[in-house]
């Protein structure tokens, strides 16, 4: 089916189109122009009325919505809180375990493998294990009684054992942390860093081993602090330090200050910085309860019912959009590149994501000019 959205203000890696038309071919994107003149033969037309026609987002880090958790490791589970999400502008997904004992893992990577077998126009792009090798002293709504050190055998049964697992996080200050690092990205698997306490030495060496992206920054990790009398860079200066480590920002203006998503802007760039939800089951759902128990809604964020610390999100791909634009004053063009084009390079599947350009997939979305979501293609088929 041939499918033509014309009238256009369509974002593009050479910049902006004004009134142009990006054709959809079934699952492919096969025209991106500046006419807005109607192609014969076309099955489809959409008139964008000069709103933002814009690719689709990707999230790094998602535990779930719709009232599912990726942790529950059924399908249905996958596919609802996937299927949420889409609705919100997300075409490309990395569903996120947080800390899990092996049995949860093994169900999860199994389901997520199946799936990614079975359906070839799946949201899904694989696994991200948030944990379980993380410090306690920064375990934040982590589950404690599961966190542990890396575990060769573990992460190696489950790396190789199922092909799914595309992104695994720990803490670089752990006995093993390295070598597992260096396994890691020697698999294809991005290695990257979070719920820590390194410091710059830490930080330096898995770096150098391979981790390559910082987890939630800001978040579960110390910045600059005193050791007694001294003063130490904490895991914040020592990633910015690290000029190629990428981080990703939870975007919903409650994770992070306002004033630090423009410092993280301006410091890593659009290159190496994307935005991720770190959304919970309950992000749009009519249930208020969590998959942990410990955790509650509250000010329009998840936290811990002790308020010791936040937990997670209830933000979707066009909320976050709508943060960095209209609340953090960031331009469009470089807010869409960090939901869209700096997670598909960072995840290695830009040749086919993460931008609208002939022969990629037909993942699109179009804003209006408040930055309301009108439209969502997912491989050419219109889901909103």
């Amino acid at each position: 089916m041939l499918t033509q959205i014309y009238n256009g203000h369509i974002l593009t890696p050479q910049g902006w189109i004004n009134g142009g038309s990006v054709v959809l071919d079934g699952h492919t994107i096969v025209e991106v122009s500046k006419s807005a003149r109607i192609m014969p033969d076309v099955d489809a037309t959409v008139d964008a009325d000069g709103d933002h026609v814009l690719p689709g987002g990707i999230d790094l880090h998602c535990h779930g919505g719709g009232g599912s958790d990726f942790m529950e490791g059924t399908r249905e589970a996958f596919e609802n809180a996937a299927l949420t999400h889409l609705k919100h502008g997300t075409t490309a997904i990395y569903a996120t375990l947080s800390s899990s004992t092996l049995p949860m893992m093994e169900a999860a990577c199994q389901t997520c493998s199946d799936i990614m077998r079975d359906d070839p126009l799946t949201t899904i792009m694989g696994l991200h294990l948030e944990g379980p090798y993380f410090n306690p002293s920064r375990a934040g709504a982590q589950m404690p009684e599961i966190i542990r050190v890396p575990d060769r055998k573990e992460y190696t049964h489950i790396v190789e054992d199922y092909d799914c697992v595309r992104r695994w996080d720990a803490a670089p200050e752990l006995p093993g942390a390295i070598a597992m690092g260096a396994y890691l990205v020697d698999k294809g698997v991005v290695a990257a860093i979070g719920h820590t306490a390194a410091e710059y030495p830490d930080v330096k060496a898995a770096y150098d081993a391979g981790y390559s992206h910082a987890t939630h920054f800001y978040n579960g990790m110390p910045g600059f602090h005193n050791v007694r009398e001294y003063k130490h860079a904490g895991t914040v200066e020592s990633v910015y330090l690290m000029e190629n480590m990428s981080v990703e920002l939870i975007a919903d203006g409650i994770h992070v200050p306002i004033t630090i998503l423009q410092l993280v802007h301006r410091m890593k760039g659009v290159e190496r910085t994307s935005l991720v939800t770190d959304a919970l089951a309950v992000t749009d759902s009519d249930s208020d309860r969590a998959f942990d128990p410990r955790v509650i809604i509250e000010d329009g964020v998840c936290k811990l019912s002790d308020r010791s610390a936040l937990a997670g999100s209830i933000a979707t791909m066009d909320r976050l959009v709508q943060t960095m634009v209209l609340k953090d004053g960031l331009p469009l063009q470089d807010v869409i590149r960090m939901a869209s084009e700096t997670p598909a390079r960072i995840m290695g599947i830009y040749d086919r994501k993460g931008s609208l350009q002939r022969g990629k997939d037909a993942d699109v979305v179009i804003m209006d000019r408040a930055l309301n979501l009108r439209a969502v293609y997912s491989m050419g088929r219109r889901i909103v």
